[in-house]
């Protein structure tokens, strides 16, 4: 996604809205993840050199928890304790990726840039969500 696109994403005058669309997004993108790595979870071991099993796994994990942050999306005025659980969830998800792929993954060289990649796009997720809940809270520094 490109700048221009978050951009187009953030653009109003409610935080609210801001901060529910960027929830939004992680949901959409983190589904899709998730569902990829269930139902074609061989394919993708295969080329990301990653056991398929573990994929299933992770793709059942991913898509609950995209299903939690599409609800709390959902919400008018999402609380400040779940959005804070997404973020840190998201901070710990990238982190874990990289340790992941440093100290136990073998991954092919698709399988390590996927790695690298997914972890920045979910930091980044991380980042804008909570951005957004500092300006909704008027905490902006």
């Amino acid at each position: 996604m490109s700048a221009t696109s978050l951009a187009a994403l953030a653009r109003t005058s409610d935080p609210q809205t801001v901060l529910r669309r960027f929830l939004a997004l992680d949901a959409v993108v983190t589904g899709a993840n998730g569902l990829a790595y269930l139902v074609v979870s061989g394919p993708l071991g295969r080329l990301l050199g990653v056991d398929p099993g573990l994929l299933l796994g992770l793709g059942a994990f991913l898509t609950v928890f995209a299903a939690g942050v599409g609800l709390l999306a959902s919400r008018a005025r999402p609380a400040a304790f779940p959005v804070r659980a997404v973020i840190e969830a998201n901070l710990a998800w990238a982190v874990l990726s990289l340790v992941a792929l440093v100290m136990w993954l073998s991954p092919t060289t698709a399988g390590a840039v996927w790695t690298v990649l997914q972890a920045l796009t979910v930091a980044g997720f991380a980042a804008l969500q909570y951005a957004a809940l500092k300006v909704r809270q008027g905490t902006i520094d």
